[in-house]
């Protein structure tokens, strides 16, 4: 039987921010029939960030569709940007708020939200990009800066635009951006230097990159070119393995020192198990939301602390086929929830320490407290459904006694025992939590 040895005095630093979501709690504070809420649930798993991209698609929680799109917020685009008249800002302070108050700061994607109809309105190329910076500087004034009866929310993440690579110049169904390439190198430089001259101390960056290479090989090349600071970049992935989203950050880590932007934070901002986007498909939503789908979340993010990644956020926790994390009609916590949660409980620790071997298939997480006792996440995964059971103890140096918590098709998240006896059989698709008493 293999053991798994860590050593717990060695220091691999502090957790990152890998349990951030898109869209935050289902929660309206206003209502009062009808009410459903998991706002609790939502706290109770201390996501650090939530991207209010797409939040736009849902019809009442985040107070779609008058909210946090460009085109909602300024919904007149030939009006003036300098008067407060011209915006509609409402609705997306109530989102946000409601973010706040579960502990939740808010990553604010400045654009539309994705286009699937026939005909596409909000994510055409504006009419005028200089207009389109000013009009994001007065967005980013009213939350930090109290303008227009605004907040002082110190919101530090504005990210311009989504996924403008999803489909070519040439498609003739563009989703996300209905200009040209050229249209949004353009559109990127003068909203990035207009926003960094005005405000030298938030992050700007973007342009979570869907999927295409060589678009951002270029994108970084012009950037370059043009002497637009990039605080982060953001990109897409949907896979089935932790092991994709390696290879993938890896790739991009390496498009950025290329093109000389070494500091540049790099922000996995969509990812979900996705096996394909046609025959597929289904079977993919139905295994977001089961436990194997859990398990493909509680392994990336394990992996993902060892990569050159600054921060990961799931997508999403919105109301919508891709959350596996709450049920679409009861709101009740499903079993991607724990994952989340249980890397919440890591923030808390004083630094990781690494296993100091490895198991096929096994995904381990360790972290050590303040009174030098141990937090740890044990998950079996793979994509291939017939892995086997895998069997192994466990080697902490000591000796102790240790709450057990299991995750599988029968528990959520659930005390099984309390044991000094550290061996166990796991079974595929399954997570146990070890926690020192």
């Amino acid at each position: 039987m293999e053991c798994l040895k860590f050593d717990l005095s060695q220091n691999c630093g502090k957790f990152k921010i890998l349990n951030a979501t898109n869209g935050g709690p289902w929660h309206k504070r206003h209502a009062t029939d009808q009410y459903r809420s998991n706002f609790e649930e939502y706290k109770a798993a201390h996501i650090p960030y939530q991207r209010n991209h797409d939040s736009n698609l849902d019809s009442s929680i985040y107070g779609a569709p008058y909210a946090h799109d460009i085109s909602a917020i300024f919904p007149d685009f030939d009006k003036d940007p300098f008067n407060p008249e011209s915006y509609d800002f409402a609705c997306t302070d109530e989102s946000i708020l409601t973010c706040l108050e579960a502990g939740t700061k808010t990553f604010f994607r400045l654009g539309q939200s994705i286009e699937h109809q026939i005909k596409k309105h909000a994510t055409l190329a504006p009419k005028d990009f200089k207009k389109w910076a000013v009009i994001c500087e007065h967005i980013i004034r009213h939350y930090n800066e109290g303008w227009a009866n605004g907040y002082r929310l110190g919101i530090e993440y504005w990210e311009i635009w989504n996924e403008p690579d999803l489909d070519p110049d040439n498609s003739d169904n563009k989703r996300t951006w209905g200009g040209t390439k050229s249209e949004f190198f353009d559109l990127f430089k003068t909203a990035s230097k207009h926003l960094k001259t005005l405000f030298p101390n938030l992050k700007i960056g973007g342009p979570a990159l869907a999927w295409d290479y060589e678009w951002a090989d270029e994108f970084l090349s012009q950037m370059q070119k043009r002497s637009v600071k990039i605080d982060f970049f953001s990109w897409h992935i949907y896979c089935t393995s932790p092991d994709d989203i390696a290879k993938r950050a890896e790739a991009i880590k390496a498009l950025l020192l290329k093109h000389g932007y070494k500091n540049t934070e790099s922000i996995l901002n969509e990812w979900n198990y996705v096996k394909n986007w046609d025959d597929k498909f289904v079977y993919s939503i139905q295994t977001i939301h089961g436990i194997k789908g859990a398990a493909f979340i509680m392994s990336c993010i394990t992996l993902a602390q060892r990569l050159p990644i600054d921060m990961m956020m799931y997508y999403d926790t919105r109301p919508s086929a891709f959350c596996g994390v709450f049920d679409f009609y009861t709101y009740k916590p499903l079993k991607g929830y724990y994952p989340l949660k249980w890397y919440g409980l890591f923030y808390s620790l004083d630094y990781e320490t690494k296993c100091q071997n490895q198991i096929k298939n096994i995904y381990s997480l360790c972290g050590v407290d303040k009174n030098g006792k141990s937090l740890t996440v044990i998950t079996n995964y793979s994509d291939d459904e017939t892995t086997p059971d895998i069997s192994f103890t466990i080697d902490f140096g000591k000796k102790a006694e240790y709450d057990i918590f299991l995750l599988d098709s029968a528990h959520d998240a659930e005390l099984i025992k309390t044991t000094n006896e550290l061996c166990f059989t796991l079974p595929l698709y399954s997570v146990l939590l070890i926690k020192e008493k």
